[in-house]
């Protein structure tokens, strides 16, 4: 029996067998454990530094908000109080032309010499201040008297014709006449096309179709509708004037020869030219001057020969631009408005008011 190894053998190395199985597993076991643990935590970590990262975003994007909110709010005030103090210059305006009480407006009156109480402005207000700016309409041209029924004021369309190819604008002549013809097709309440003008079909074949109106200007902005009319020609560039400075859809047809822009005034005559101009508005800018008959332009040295007719011209206006502007640091405030002064100067009234 000392031959067979199984009885004392055999039995040990199976026991030993699942003795190290046993260890191995619970090794085995055990290492499992700890990875899930580990990997647990590593997941808890991740999700911790998700939230707090989610966290973070939230309360930044929270102040931005917060202080988005808080300049809107300051921006808001601030532009509340300017709107006030260019209100404040506004009525000044209207209170300057009321206290206008001669018989003639001109550029030596107190209306058209703003710049001190602009200046004096700085001490009314705290942190602020405004500008101000009073023109006159009368001295523009009236562009809705262009028509005469369906036809041609022609005395108005000189004037015109006059103004565009002179040497303020320097049109040449057949674009001028094309432009004129455009804009009396606009205001005229016919559909009929007029020389090189343009009617509703014109318009109706644009990339932004409109249609002509057809009617009266109700404010001069309305020119930008016009075939032919561009923001060059209607604002102006830094060598030529613009058709803002110099037409108004206001007044009775004549022209306020003492307050006129100097293009205007070139287009007063046939004969006019720029030395005469120069000399007009010299002479109607020194306070010395009598400028209330309205043939004070035929006593200016170097302007004899001139042929203004007497009923296309004024020494007397009732229609005003007022343009008042609240300034603080870089921001503002612009109001513009026309207004109307009554005869006798008692009162004034707003005839249009726009916020900018």
């Amino acid at each position: 029996m000392l031959g067979d190894p199984t009885p004392t053998l055999t039995l040990p190395r199976q026991r030993g067998r699942e003795v190290g199985c046993n260890e191995f597993n619970k090794l085995m076991a055990h290492f499992q454990m700890k990875k899930m643990q580990s990997n647990q935590r590593g997941i808890a970590l991740i999700l911790v530094l998700l939230m707090v990262s989610i966290i973070v975003a939230l309360t930044i994007q929270l102040n931005r908000s917060q202080r988005s909110e808080i300049y809107e709010a300051a921006n808001l005030s601030d532009g509340i109080r300017l709107r006030y103090v260019a209100q404040s210059a506004f009525y000044a305006g209207e209170a300057i032309l009321l206290t206008d009480k001669n018989a003639f407006d001109a550029l030596t009156e107190d209306w058209a010499k703003t710049e001190m109480l602009a200046l004096k402005s700085e001490g009314l207000f705290d942190n602020a201040s405004f500008r101000l700016l009073i023109e006159d309409e009368g001295g523009k041209i009236p562009i809705n008297r262009l028509i005469s029924g369906n036809g041609y004021n022609t005395q108005i369309r000189d004037l015109l014709l006059r103004l565009l190819a002179g040497p303020f604008f320097r049109l040449p002549q057949r674009q001028a006449e094309e432009v004129i013809d455009a804009i009396k097709d606009w205001i005229d309440a016919d559909d009929e096309v007029t020389g090189d003008g343009a009617e509703g079909g014109h318009y109706a074949d644009l990339d932004r179709p409109y249609a002509a109106k057809n009617a009266s200007l109700d404010c001069i902005e309305e020119l930008l509708m016009v075939k032919g009319v561009s923001r060059e020609l209607f604002y102006g560039t830094g060598e030529t004037a613009g058709l803002v400075q110099c037409l108004t859809v206001f007044g009775d047809g004549r022209i306020n020869i003492n307050t006129a822009p100097k293009a205007v005034l070139r287009a007063l005559s046939a004969e006019m030219t720029d030395e005469a101009v120069n000399r007009l508005d010299e002479y109607r800018r020194d306070e010395k001057n009598d400028l209330a008959a309205l043939a004070w332009y035929s006593r200016v040295p170097g302007t004899a020969g001139l042929n203004i007719p007497t009923e296309l011209i004024s020494i007397r206006s009732d229609i005003f631009r007022i343009t008042a502007v609240g300034l603080q640091g870089r921001m503002m405030e612009r109001i513009t408005g026309i207004v109307k002064r009554e005869t006798g100067g008692r009162k004034v009234i707003l005839l249009s008011w726009r916020v900018e």
